[in-house]
């Protein structure tokens, strides 16, 4: 009998953007090895963040500006896809398969898409709100966040089906938010924690009119407790 490929368990949105996030980061750790783009490769990251990155300059120059060109609103997504260093990326595509293999299969593929888009422009607005000038905001933990927060939904939802506490949904959020705190304190934070908390928070809202049934369908669970 034939071994069945892993991948073929894997919606292909979800492989699409963990291959994504992957591909760009060997292109940089090749060229920081000096096997492809000669000299040049080595600027070849700065280079990226520079063209993709995200700032809060961007939403200055979106709102104040009125600069709707594709070079800034590309931004709000596409700095997910350029992470800092190795170790980043290959956590964050290891969550983005697992969490989007769990998400899809309760939301749908393009759902999933959904979540991890929307949750990314909506964690760069925040941010560039709320951060300060001279920070940047690169890497896929916003969009991760993202399925986090779809994640917890589906929890909330199942542990309230069984008549159990629907706060223990939150215990992977809270878990990780602490984890976050304890290194900031040891080792000194950034402020991408703040896309990262709003790409919690919209994944969890925006996943309440994506499962199935809806608004509708939660209205009438409220009612139901009510």
């Amino acid at each position: 009998m034939k071994p069945e490929s892993p991948f073929n368990t894997l919606p292909v949105v979800v492989v699409i953007l963990a291959l994504a996030i992957v591909g760009i980061e060997v292109v940089f750790q090749l060229a920081n090895a000096g096997i492809i783009g000669g000299p040049r490769g080595l600027g070849w990251r700065l280079a990226a963040i520079e063209e993709f990155g995200f700032a809060p300059a961007v939403l200055d120059r979106v709102l104040v500006s009125g600069d709707y060109s594709l070079d800034m609103l590309k931004r709000f997504v596409t700095y997910t896809f350029i992470n800092g260093d190795l170790i980043q990326m290959a956590f964050c595509a290891a969550l983005i398969l697992a969490l989007g293999k769990f998400t899809a299969e309760y939301y749908g593929s393009f759902r999933v898409l959904v979540v991890y888009i929307v949750t990314s422009i909506a964690g760069a607005v925040v941010f560039g709100m709320l951060a300060g000038d001279n920070t940047l905001l690169i890497g896929a933990f916003t969009p991760v966040y993202g399925l986090i927060g779809a994640y917890t939904y589906v929890l909330w939802l199942r542990l309230g089906s069984a008549g159990e506490n629907q706060i223990m949904a939150f215990r992977l959020i809270g878990f990780l938010l602490a984890i976050q705190l304890i290194f900031g304190l040891i080792f000194g934070g950034n402020s991408q924690w703040i896309s990262e908390l709003a790409g919690f928070v919209t994944g969890f809202v925006v996943s309440t009119l994506l499962a199935p049934g809806g608004w509708a369908s939660l209205v009438r669970r409220m009612r139901e407790r009510s």
